[in-house]
């Protein structure tokens, strides 16, 4: 079978699908105007709260924020392109000229969905490029009120690592690479984890691939005898990089950076299930514009018997809505750890293909 015969004629695809785009991106950049001067009625004030800030730091703020409502409102305003299209098309009767021409229900919808797998890629890229920059950055800003930015030497506090059964804890690392210095170490010997001696130390520095730490302090749980060491090597194997991950946000890094962060963490003993929903999410996100078409197509089809547009309409708009309420309740329980991240990202998905292929089915009938 040629796949080209699985789609209308190429003007009606082109047709169908400049209508689609044209009205997602009114739909998008209508939200983005409004949505944007909301935000800014509460955080303008912010911004110009500290001294020296002005109009440039105000559109500042508007460079960094927009990327964000931009990724966040993109999946509706695709839905509610899909269903203008489609009410359009069918109150025209045009899909009642292309279903009496043979075509069945996926064939009508088939440029749709291949213009929303080409809204998916841009999606996917622009949130790559733009909006994981724009969401560290901006989340940066806020936590110094808007005032300069620091400069981000690596510093980290309160951290943990694993070294095989023990646990290693510092008040404070400071620097990147060969050059981190910590402060205030902590080392718990464990053996069949039960907690054996409590190492301290008042500093640590590189040595090799483990650490230097000095003035160090073995308080022995058993005996209940404290021992000085003074200047020991420990921690053989355990990486810089592993001390500075003490937090990661999966929202302001890319997916090849969240993807090493992940790979780190693991090494360093860490849970990670969270941020790999979160991961998968970033593929599963985007491909929900494949998916709006589907759940929107009920306005599409069987309104010629029944007359009631709206009706249908309204029934599109609620399973799109739906799909995003599953959406984010299951990176929720993914966070939770009631997920597997798999599961947290790709089940709302799934799921919903599966709805959307039912109700096309029923619909079309």
């Amino acid at each position: 079978m040629n796949f080209a015969n699985f789609f209308p004629s190429r003007t009606i695809s082109l047709y169908m699908a400049k209508m689609f785009v044209v009205r997602t991106f009114a739909i998008l950049g209508a939200l983005v105007l409004v949505l944007q001067a909301l935000d800014l009625l509460s955080e303008s004030g912010k911004i110009l709260a500290y001294a020296g800030n002005g109009d440039a730091e105000v559109w500042r703020y508007v460079g960094m924020r927009t990327p964000q409502i931009i990724e966040t409102f993109l999946p509706f305003s695709v839905l509610l392109g899909t269903i203008l299209t489609l009410s359009q098309l069918n109150q025209n009767s045009e899909v009642i000229a292309m279903k009496a021409s043979g075509l069945s229900a996926h064939q009508v919808l088939a440029p749709l969905m291949v213009a929303g797998l080409v809204v998916a890629v841009v999606s996917f890229g622009f949130n790559e490029r733009v909006v994981a920059r724009a969401t560290s950055t901006l989340a940066q800003w806020k936590k110094v009120e808007y005032g300069p930015l620091p400069v981000d030497r690596g510093d980290r506090n309160n951290v943990w690592v694993r070294d095989g059964d023990n646990l290693i804890a510092v008040e404070s690392i400071r620097g990147r690479g060969d050059a981190a210095q910590l402060s205030g170490v902590t080392i718990n010997e464990r053996k069949n984890q039960s907690l054996v001696a409590i190492v301290t130390g008042d500093k640590g520095r590189r040595d090799g691939t483990g650490w230097r730490i000095e003035n160090a302090r073995r308080f022995d749980v058993a005996s209940g005898k404290l021992t000085q060491l003074g200047s020991i090597r420990v921690a053989d194997g355990v990486r810089p990089d592993q001390f500075t991950l003490a937090t990661v946000d999966a929202d302001g890094m890319s997916f090849s950076a969240l993807a090493e962060a992940i790979d780190d963490l693991k090494a360093a003993g860490r849970p990670t299930d969270a941020l790999e929903g979160s991961l998968w999410h970033k593929f599963s996100g985007p491909l929900s514009a494949i998916l709006m078409p589907l759940l929107g197509a009920v306005a599409a089809f069987g309104l010629a018997r029944s007359g009631k547009l709206f009706v249908r309409a309204v029934m599109g708009m609620a399973l799109g809505f739906l799909y995003f309420v599953a959406d984010n309740f299951a990176l929720a329980m993914g966070n939770l750890g009631a997920y597997p991240p798999l599961v947290a990202a790709w089940g709302p998905f799934l799921l919903f293909l599966a709805i959307g292929e039912a109700v096309l089915l029923k619909t079309e009938e």
